[in-house]
């Protein structure tokens, strides 16, 4: 019985340590702008992607090219399918699936890990735009 408690105890610091969000989620909170959280956000996601994955998380800058359109500067995803044009994801802040292309993504797809989801998801980071 000890040895299971060393174990459960060793699995739940590994995963706490894991989150990179939680040590900081009180500093981005109190910005009130969702531009500066998302600084605050992508400068400790480090962990960069050019091409997602299907099946992992990513945030990262996006700027619609339809005109009218009304996006989430900011998404939050869980991808989908990825395509010559671009890639698919659900968007968490929008709840429901979108479709980014290639161009419109200015930077890069910052890495979201499992255990810094939740912690994301209460953040108010999206940033509503409609295209020009």
């Amino acid at each position: 019985m000890a040895q299971q408690n060393k174990v459960d105890e060793f699995q739940f610091d590994e995963q706490v340590s894991d989150n990179r969000i939680a040590p900081i989620k009180d500093e981005i909170l109190s910005t009130g702008d969702a531009e500066e959280r998302m600084i605050l956000i992508t400068e400790v996601l480090t962990d960069i992607q050019l091409v997602p994955d299907v099946g992992d998380y990513y945030t990262f800058i996006y700027n619609a090219k339809t005109k009218g359109l009304e996006y989430d500067q900011h998404p939050l995803i869980a991808c989908i399918d990825v395509q010559r044009w671009g890639f698919r994801g659900i968007n968490y802040h929008l709840g429901k699936v979108r479709n980014y292309t290639w161009e419109e993504v200015p930077g890069q797809l910052h890495s979201v890990r499992a255990s810094e989801l939740n912690d994301l998801r209460d953040i108010g980071y999206m940033f509503l735009m409609t295209a020009l």
